[in-house]
């Protein structure tokens, strides 16, 4: 499945802009440094004037941690994904949301995708827990229970994830790409709880609402730590049982 860019019409042009453009104001100050420095030194292959095309990112992550955009028809089953993750591969839907879902869709689209999630593969330390990430879940898809927990461990992370830094910050994609959780999510109301893997591992949650419970790490390293740990763990674990 190739991105049929020529496909796109001025309302897709009109959507991406507009999302673009309200996301990258509102982040300027809550978004962690990480994800605003990864924006800005991608702003000649994913910028607010042109849908993204996915070649042209492929080609600029060549030189840098080697991640490409898979292009997908929406969500697929979970041993894929874990799959094309540990092959450095991000799925990313080709097609965007209306102008009047501007602020909430039940699927993922394609600013979800490349607007929330691939600017912070280009950071070292989280291309690396993200590739690790999927490595681990390939040795697991077969075993159910595992599965759910490295679901909650992503959901917490890499899609509704906050930072310390100076104040709570913004890197999950979930939020990032996303006005009304970018406002919520900092505020005051939901509960925020510091970045704890084995509670991460058994925390519930769910995906037709605005989250009422983040996790904070203190750092990058700390999920990278968090998943050699894990990885070690279950390996020691599948040696001895």
């Amino acid at each position: 499945m190739k991105q049929q860019f020529e496909n796109y019409q001025q309302a897709d042009f009109d959507v991406w802009k507009t999302l673009f453009e309200r996301q990258q104001i509102y982040l300027k100050n809550r978004a962690c440094y990480q994800y605003l420095d990864a924006l800005e030194g991608m702003k000649d292959v994913l910028r607010p004037d042109q849908v993204a095309r996915f070649s042209e990112i492929n080609e600029w992550f060549s030189s840098k941690t080697g991640w490409e955009i898979q292009c997908v028809p929406g969500l697929i089953p979970v041993d894929e994904f874990f799959t094309l993750l540990s092959q450095k591969k991000f799925c990313s839907s080709t097609w965007l949301r209306s102008i009047d879902q501007l602020d909430y869709l039940e699927e993922p689209d394609m600013f979800h995708d490349i607007f929330g999630h691939i600017p912070l593969l280009s950071n070292p330390v989280f291309s690396d827990f993200a590739h690790e990430f999927g490595k681990l879940g390939t040795q697991i898809m077969h075993l159910e229970e595992k599965v759910l927990m490295l679901q909650r461990l992503y959901w917490f992370t890499i899609e509704f994830g906050l930072i310390e830094q100076n104040g709570l910050k913004i890197y999950g994609a979930g939020i990032a790409s996303s006005y009304g959780e970018s406002i919520s999510s900092i505020q005051e109301g939901p509960t925020k709880i510091d970045f704890d893997l084995e509670r991460v591992l058994h925390q519930p949650f769910r995906t037709d609402e605005i989250q009422n419970t983040y996790f904070v790490i203190q750092n990058f390293e700390e999920l990278f730590d968090s998943i050699v740990l894990l990885t070690n763990k279950w390996k020691a674990y599948e040696l001895v049982k």
